[in-house]
């Protein structure tokens, strides 16, 4: 994140990204995740997550914890408290449903002036976004992102540090229908971790366990059963919902060879 910023001072380079990194030490699998990209384990058919997505509402009461401590980072356009909808005007002095950085359920107050802010979180699922402006809240980068027609830096918000978790590969035999599968938030968002899954087990069973094209087959038709096909009214899956329209990156790792095969 540091060196991304010295790249933007001396080379004019704004953006940013997310990072999902897989490291084999030792016999261990360490998975770091930055972002909304996803990694799961697949193991005698069964599903592992190794990572979660940081989005708005998962990390919904550390940002309302930096914005009650640092409220100057909100502006004058936001308010740190979360409601069911964008409050009215006219409903000023009534009681509305609202949750704060400590609260997971939801409580009643009487709405004050302050309230009729916009929340520094709106909206559910891929919909949500911090500050009306991105909707992941880890990740590299965008030292430069701003909320639209303001002067308010969003990047205070961005954090760069992961989530690590460890596999231990020397706990369990594995075959070599066992995998990792690492994943961009364009899989994701279209194909739930249970038809990645099944389509795993579809592809690694047509072919030999030694042949070692198999695991990259299986990231290829990943891919395109995510992007699915162009007609008339934009890319459509098979069950002729949309296809994704976000960039589609798929890594599928053994976690076994032929020799362990029964």
């Amino acid at each position: 994140d540091d060196q991304i910023e010295r790249e933007r001072a001396a080379q004019h380079l704004a953006g940013g990204c997310c990072a999902l990194a897989a490291i084999y030490l030792m016999g261990k699998f360490y998975v770091a995740n930055a972002g909304d990209s996803r990694a799961i384990i697949i193991r005698n058919g069964e599903i592992i997550p190794m990572s979660r997505e940081f989005t708005p509402e998962t990390e919904r009461q550390r940002l309302q914890f930096l914005a009650l401590l640092r409220p100057e980072l909100l502006g004058k356009e936001f308010t740190h408290l979360e409601f069911p909808r964008r409050i009215q005007p006219k409903e000023l002095g009534k009681k509305m449903l609202y949750r704060d950085q400590n609260m997971n359920g939801w409580a009643y107050k009487k709405i004050e002036e302050n309230d009729l802010k916009f929340p520094l979180i709106y909206g559910e699922g891929k919909k949500a976004r911090m500050m009306a402006t991105i909707g992941v809240t880890r990740g590299l980068g965008d030292h430069d992102l701003k909320v639209f027609s303001s002067n308010i830096h969003i990047k205070p918000f961005l954090s760069c540090f992961p989530e690590v978790r460890v596999y231990d590969l020397t706990q369990y035999e594995h075959c070599p229908d066992d995998v990792l599968v690492l994943g961009t938030d364009g899989l994701w968002d279209v194909t739930n971790d249970k038809e990645v899954a099944g389509v795993v087990m579809e592809v690694l069973t047509s072919y030999e366990p030694n042949d070692p094209c198999r695991y990259t087959m299986v990231a290829q038709e990943l891919v395109v059963r995510s992007r699915g096909v162009l007609k008339e009214r934009g890319w459509r899956l098979a069950n002729d919902k949309l296809g994704s329209g976000d960039d589609i990156s798929v890594f599928v790792i053994p976690l076994g060879g032929p020799g362990n095969y029964t």
